[in-house]
């Protein structure tokens, strides 16, 4: 299993989520290009020294990512059909999130195998991406035996 993250914006969010990937042993793909530096504070503020224990893989765009990908594609978004506690995950799924502000085009949308959204209650848009990507990756992990002692 592995996150990809789609054109990330926020720095601080790419650490939260790098400190979750090195403490689930999850690979993570960074698709470019990517609304800060990498080597922004902010990034290993939030990742803590965590961080440096995640295996990133960096792609220049959605095509190299596209043409280099291994796994089902699953798509976490607010447009989505299928609740999360519904989906049903496989063990080399890619767990894809968008940018915070514009999600994925529809170019994106339309290449995964799967869409999913987190269940809120009424009158609630969304979470912050570092947020759904624990949850969500917590949900796959359970479903495929995947999660660490």
């Amino acid at each position: 299993m592995r996150l990809a993250l789609y054109q990330p914006e926020i720095a601080g969010n790419v650490g939260a989520i790098l400190r979750l990937s090195a403490c689930y042993g999850i690979p993570v793909d960074i698709i470019e290009p990517c609304g800060f530096a990498f080597s922004d504070k902010r990034l290993a503020r939030a990742g803590m020294d965590y961080a440096a224990e995640a295996e990133i893989r960096r792609h220049v765009d959605w095509p190299s990512f596209y043409a280099q990908r291994e796994g089902r594609l699953v798509l976490l978004t607010t447009a989505a059909a299928v609740r999360l506690d519904h989906a049903r995950f496989e063990s080399d799924d890619i767990l894809l999130m968008g940018s915070e502000s514009a999600g994925v085009p529809p170019q994106v949308h339309a290449a995964a195998a799967l869409a999913v959204r987190i269940p809120l209650r009424p009158g609630f848009r969304s979470l912050n991406v570092g947020m759904a990507a624990g949850i969500a990756l917590t949900e796959a992990l359970r479903q495929t035996g995947g999660l660490p002692e």
